[in-house]
């Protein structure tokens, strides 16, 4: 159980349901000509959960000092796992995931895909060890990252059946999936600067340089309202623009994604406490997963 914490097991289960409802609830369901067959968005999965995992490892092996003070009950490296075994860990775990990228690459024809593995994975361990520390650099880097894990389902799916008859159709359902993943950047980082509030304690005695350690919790909390309004604004607009004639899926997305961030909305100006910053994240990851559940909408409208 230490080692499904270490690697968040919960967030790698969100992205492999994610993606696999890329494939089987909007693409699939479309007939829309796609590269990979089951077992190449298998090991497409795979290769994202891996270097995710990977991620994890290394944030909690940078993280140790800062944990020990911010969440010193959830700390896995130093207490139930050693240095030199999550080291190890991390290593392995990285070698996988970019070998089967390289192999998922070959697959569909689109070598040069493979580079993607590997950026991804050097964004990570830059993340953990330098830019995580950089006033919204690192927010903005892992909810690039969040979001890669969605766009990349896209890119290695329609790009490499692309053509002049099918160029339209693939652009449109590109597109969806570019909104999707645009979404889950910008919820992402909302998530990320509410966590850094959690932990700011921890992460000033570290040395590193959040916004609320720069500029105070009044001043994170308009930032984060403003971001959120725009975000509310938008979805709720295309709610009532775009799915007006679909009762069911309406009904939906008023319930559980704008019902949601109408609550974040009222709550954000009176977060105060760790446990009001741990709840105001948690909901922004219900959300999140309330928004991958959308996408079977597609599938229902067949």
């Amino acid at each position: 159980m230490k080692f499904l914490n270490l690697i968040r097991w919960q967030n790698l289960v969100l992205i492999a349901f994610a993606q696999l409802v890329i494939k089987y609830a909007l693409l699939d369901p479309f007939n829309v000509q796609t590269a990979l067959d089951g077992w190449g968005i298998f090991w497409l999965v795979m290769a994202t959960l891996c270097i995710a995992a990977a991620g994890n490892v290394i944030n909690d092996i940078y993280d140790r000092e800062a944990d020990a003070i911010n969440k010193p009950h959830k700390c896995t490296v130093g207490s139930f796992i050693t240095e030199n075994t999550a080291n190890y860990l991390y290593i392995v775990l990285n070698m996988i995931g970019v070998g089967i990228g390289f192999y998922v690459s070959h697959r569909v024809g689109k070598s040069p895909f493979f580079t993607l593995f590997v950026v991804i994975s050097a964004l990570l361990y830059l993340y953990s060890s330098y830019l995580k520390g950089i006033l919204l650099v690192g927010n903005s880097v892992i909810s690039v990252l969040v979001a890669s894990s969605i766009l990349i389902v896209g890119l290695f799916e329609l790009t490499p059946t692309l053509n002049t008859l099918n160029k339209e159709i693939q652009f449109t359902f590109f597109k969806v999936i570019a909104n999707y993943a645009f979404f889950a950047f910008i919820l992402n980082l909302l998530r990320e600067i509410v966590k850094d509030m959690e932990d700011m304690e921890g992460d000033q005695k570290v040395g590193l340089v959040t916004f609320p350690i720069r500029f105070g919790i009044s001043k994170t909390k308009v930032l984060l309202f403003g971001i959120h309004l725009i975000v509310l604004l938008t979805l709720g607009y295309y709610t009532i623009s775009a799915l007006y004639t679909q009762q069911m899926v309406l009904l939906y997305f008023l319930i559980f994604i704008i019902g949601p961030l109408l609550y974040i909305a009222l709550k954000l100006p009176k977060i105060e406490t760790k446990t009001d910053f741990h709840h105001i994240s948690t909901a922004y990851k219900l959300v999140m997963l309330f928004g991958v559940l959308s996408l079977l909408r597609f599938k229902l409208m067949l």
